[in-house]
């Protein structure tokens, strides 16, 4: 293993492989869909990242069925190394959470058929105050290349930015700073020429337009600031994402941020709206949610086929809103009422309860791309099939509808 306890020393892997063919993150292999996995931030903050953790997720993936669904990645945030970098300039694993170093515990998560992710920070530090990458760019990046990881979420915080004429180095105001890019693109090409492919998710925040420049850059990008596990969150962000999701397209995806189910503060009709429009829009599904609390309704709704298939078609169209004839626009503080996009095969179409209980037909000939004509259709979280040129929807508020129209 790399990392000695009884020295405290971690020691980079001699890489000999050749470097790859120089394309884009995005281009390669990892990360042609939206990657479907679990954060460790919303379990216990610093608590949840520790070696028990992510092996307990591991386990938990499988006993659940979620590994079969399709979800992969095992990820630990902040707080996994110890506050200072060793004498050649290294992060260190905090030995108390990871006593094995972190390459046993990928090696261990990779024979179970899942991937491993890690997080960092572009600045001096990470948003909790540990070591950042800021100057030691290409050396952490052969360190997670060693190791084994699998996908690196690049935080955005401790970075120089300016207040009048004194440099800060905190977060960074909305509106003051350099652009992060520069330092996103390093960051790329010291992945890149490791050799390893590691998916790279970009965490700025929505920051300096990023979803105009995320896809040459990374495979997902967060287009706003966090989500806090809130209904007001739920809507925020998906109204937030509404016009800018045309930038999605396939191994390039706009991040919602972390799915937050099992928390108490959205009723079930609330979580299967959130978990769905995270779905249908194709964003990355990373549930940041407390694996031990969860419910066996909400597992079910986490590994909903219908759904899931929804989100990994490889066409990588994003359901977008749209406002049929003769229907009110959105209100301030609603989400998007309607919304809808293409499949490889067929048409994803779904209704929110956006205001309260609903009871609505919708004609199909209004949902852009579909004639008048009959479709046979599937409601993905009910199971409910028909044919006909209308669909139905009888909802209880802050619910959803989702149907997948066949042609």
């Amino acid at each position: 293993m790399l990392f000695s306890q009884s020295l405290g020393v971690v020691a980079l892997a001699t890489l000999t492989t050749a470097l790859p063919e120089r394309k884009t993150l995005a281009e390669r292999e990892v990360g042609k869909l939206p990657a479907l996995g679990w954060n460790g931030w919303n379990q216990g903050q610093c608590n949840a990242a520790s070696e028990k953790v992510a092996l307990d997720t591991a386990k938990t993936f499988i006993r659940l069925g979620l590994k079969d669904a399709g979800y992969q990645y095992v990820n630990i945030d902040d707080c996994w190394s110890t506050k200072q970098r060793d004498s050649k300039g290294n992060l260190v694993p905090d030995p108390n959470k990871w006593p094995r170093g972190i390459k046993p515990v990928v090696d261990e998560i990779h024979n179970m058929g899942l991937k491993f992710g890690l997080y960092g920070d572009r600045g001096v530090k990470t948003c909790a105050g540990y070591p950042g990458s800021q100057g030691h760019e290409k050396q952490d990046a052969q360190l997670l290349a060693s190791w084994g990881v699998d996908y690196w979420k690049y935080d955005n915080c401790y970075t120089e930015c300016y207040t009048g004429n004194a440099a800060d180095i905190q977060t960074c105001p909305d509106d003051k700073g350099p652009s992060s890019r520069p330092g996103y693109e390093l960051m790329r090409d010291m992945l890149r020429n490791t050799g390893r492919d590691i998916l790279y998710s970009l965490c700025n925040w929505g920051w300096d337009e990023v979803w105009t420049w995320g896809a040459s850059v990374g495979h997902m990008w967060r287009m706003s600031v966090d989500n806090w596990g809130k209904w007001e969150d739920v809507v925020r962000i998906a109204n937030q994402a509404a016009p800018i999701l045309k930038y999605t397209q396939p191994g390039r995806y706009n991040d919602l941020d972390m799915m937050i189910l099992a928390n108490g503060a959205l009723t079930p009709a609330e979580e299967r709206t959130h978990f769905a429009i995270w779905a249908i829009t194709k964003s990355p599904i990373i549930l940041g949610t407390d694996m031990t609390k969860i419910n066996s309704d909400e597992v079910k709704l986490i590994t909903n086929k219908g759904l899931l298939a929804i989100n990994q078609d490889p066409l990588s169209k994003p359901a977008v809103p749209f406002t049929p004839p003769g229907t009110p626009t959105k209100g301030n503080g609603e989400i998007y009422p309607y919304w809808s996009g293409p499949l490889s095969s067929g048409t994803v179409v779904a209704i929110v309860a956006s205001k309260g209980n609903l009871d609505t037909k919708l004609s199909l000939s209004q949902v852009p791309g579909l004639k008048d004509q009959d479709y046979s259709w599937t409601e993905m979280l009910t199971g409910a099939k028909g044919r006909g040129r209308t669909v139905q929807a009888k909802l209880e508020k802050h619910d959803i509808a989702v149907f997948r129209i066949d042609n």
